[in-house]
């Protein structure tokens, strides 16, 4: 992983939150809100919360009894959040998912939507999510397949290799898009101490956009890709978003689009 795959900052949180949240996260969030509502919660931790969209899904659907606390490394992803806000009264706070200020058994679900990816050791962190769990606590999060299962973000980075040809931006499927193997993901839960079988399963959603357009400036200005263009050239940023939503069009036409997306939710007890 590059240092620049973690960097959200400047205008990225915004545009993310705009373009990205409703494009890609919006389905899975629900999803894995639904596979904790039927279980017996009072506390649950949120780690690498991003923009909030899982938050809010959780403060939408659990009662008020149920406290949420929402952590994220990068403090301008959780002022974005916080600017958006929730249904409900949550906590925010900037944490490191590596080592967690919280006591050991604290709560009764870790939850983390499109994280696990970044983290640059994934059994440490799985560890922290453990520790932080009561007995018979459960964590619950999901990954992106491969990026082949996933339409826009494939056509994106497919497209730029004609825009840089020399050094193509690879960040989609490097990062995002690079921890999808079933063996490895159970590999490095039991490395984090989780003694119990994973249950992972393979969920395919829609991807829909008003336009070709905005998927191109999701993925090109909202996410860390554009560090990586910006790194190449910053003056073809808008280059690469046009081309990229030339190729957008071309694959799934000029007007509202749909594509595949498909990721692993993952569930283990303590």
């Amino acid at each position: 992983m590059s240092d620049s795959d973690k960097v959200f900052a400047g205008s990225v949180p915004k545009i993310y939150d705009t373009y990205l949240v409703p494009l890609i996260f919006e389905p899975y969030a629900g999803d894995l809100v639904n596979r904790l509502r039927s279980r017996s919660l009072s506390r649950i931790l949120e780690i690498a919360a991003g923009t909030g969209v899982v938050t809010r899904a959780l403060a939408s659907v659990l009662s008020e009894g149920v406290s949420i606390v929402a952590t994220d490394l990068n403090q301008a992803m959780l002022d974005q959040a916080s600017v958006t806000g929730t249904k409900r009264k949550g906590e925010w706070r900037h944490a490191d998912a590596m080592q967690l200020p919280f006591p050991d058994g604290t709560f009764d679900a870790v939850v983390c939507q499109f994280g696990v990816m970044f983290f640059p050791d994934k059994p440490k962190a799985f560890s922290e999510a453990r520790r932080v769990l009561r007995l018979g606590g459960v964590f619950v999060f999901n990954v992106w397949d491969r990026i082949a299962e996933n339409e826009f973000a494939d056509t994106v980075t497919t497209t730029l290799e004609s825009v840089f040809p020399e050094d193509p931006p690879r960040f989609l499927a490097r990062t995002p898009h690079g921890y999808y193997d079933r063996l490895t993901i159970e590999r490095d839960l039991a490395q984090g101490g989780f003694m119990k079988p994973a249950q992972i399963a393979t969920v395919a959603a829609r991807s829909k956009a008003e336009s070709p357009r905005v998927p191109a400036i999701a993925f090109c200005q909202g996410t860390p890709l554009r560090n990586e263009i910006e790194a190449r050239d910053a003056k073809r940023l808008d280059e690469a978003t046009d081309t990229a939503t030339v190729a957008i069009a071309q694959r799934f036409g000029p007007r509202a689009v749909d594509g595949k997306i498909q990721a692993h939710v993952v569930t283990i007890e303590n």
